[in-house]
């Protein structure tokens, strides 16, 4: 199955072209049945990544613009009183799909953001006191602008820490663009994209992943490094065991994409920073100017790099 998810990612890598390491996180992430926040200015392809995505697996999709009026009923459902039936019926909302792109998150207000957190969580959704089971694979690709941006809502710390990975998306390389002009990447490729995986491929994939070895002593170099996190005074907020296991099951996941049944001390640093950053928060005495999410990963950098990798 290794060989299949191989495919996977070369027909992401044909529409989102010179962003190697952005689809490799993407295929972490939904591997490891997690879900992705992309961050970025307009234009970059977080949007095309994640219609890719959902085409190349063949999958349901759904795509939800967020806007500061949105009410959490316009994602969830709403329940609505039938005349004829006599009795009250769900109306299921745009979050009941496989590939959720909740687009701009970062737009609407943390009322209505909130609203993803039991489904993120639990893969289920509640609506007047009734669970409502969602359909699998489920996963929540979310995009926002950078938080500096005008008209934006921090995202609250329990919504960013039901992420397990965040991806920041910059400017593409010239001759990325200028395969995206000539019309050989971007969107505008969406069409020809034919679907390599099914719903229940990406189910199997999962559950080789969560086989894929994790030896004690890299067991105590995340807990080493989450440990430091909690020890350090640049931190208001350190990173929590959801965060710890977010990490564990991403590196799986590397593993597995790289055709390895077991797991590497490298697996895990790689794939700290964007699995740790987004949880943390600076202490107010240790915020600048600068941009606090890359001073975060600053501090999580050199926190990593003070502690010994096993052998």
């Amino acid at each position: 199955m290794a060989a299949t998810a191989a495919q996977l990612e070369n027909a992401l890598r044909m529409i989102i072209r010179g962003k190697d390491d952005v689809v490799r996180l993407t295929l972490v992430a939904i591997l490891a049945r997690g879900h992705l926040l992309l961050e970025g200015v307009p234009g970059v392809g977080k949007t095309t990544l994640a219609h890719a995505l959902a085409r190349a697996i063949d999958c349901d999709f759904q795509r939800v613009q967020f806007t500061s009026d949105m009410l959490p009923s316009d994602v969830l459902g709403i329940s609505i009183y039938s005349s004829l039936e006599g009795k009250f019926e769900f109306k299921p909302g745009p979050i009941f799909t496989n590939v959720l792109l909740a687009d701009e998150i970062n737009r609407t207000t943390p009322k209505t953001q909130s609203a993803l957190l039991e489904a993120m969580n639990e893969r289920q959704v509640t609506v007047d006191g009734h669970s409502h089971p969602l359909p699998q694979p489920f996963l929540v690709i979310a995009t926002q602008n950078p938080v500096e941006h005008h008209g934006t809502y921090p995202l609250p710390e329990s919504q960013m820490d039901r992420f397990m990975l965040r991806v920041r998306m910059t400017y593409p390389e010239p001759e990325g663009e200028r395969e995206i002009l000539r019309g050989r990447a971007g969107a505008v490729r969406l069409d020809d994209l034919h679907p390599v995986l099914k719903a229940e491929d990406i189910l199997a994939l999962q559950e080789e992943v969560r086989q894929v070895q994790v030896d004690d002593s890299l067991l105590d170099y995340v807990l080493r490094i989450v440990q430091r996190t909690r020890e350090s005074e640049q931190l208001a907020l350190a990173v929590s065991p959801r965060g710890s296991l977010m990490l564990f099951h991403a590196a799986q996941a590397m593993a597995y994409l790289e055709g390895r049944t077991f797991c590497k001390p490298d697996d895990f640093k790689r794939l700290a920073i964007p699995a740790f950053a987004h949880r943390v928060v600076l202490s107010n005495r240790t915020a600048l100017s600068i941009k606090r999410s890359e001073q975060a990963e600053h501090i999580l950098r050199d926190l990593i790099d003070s502690v010994p990798v096993p052998i």
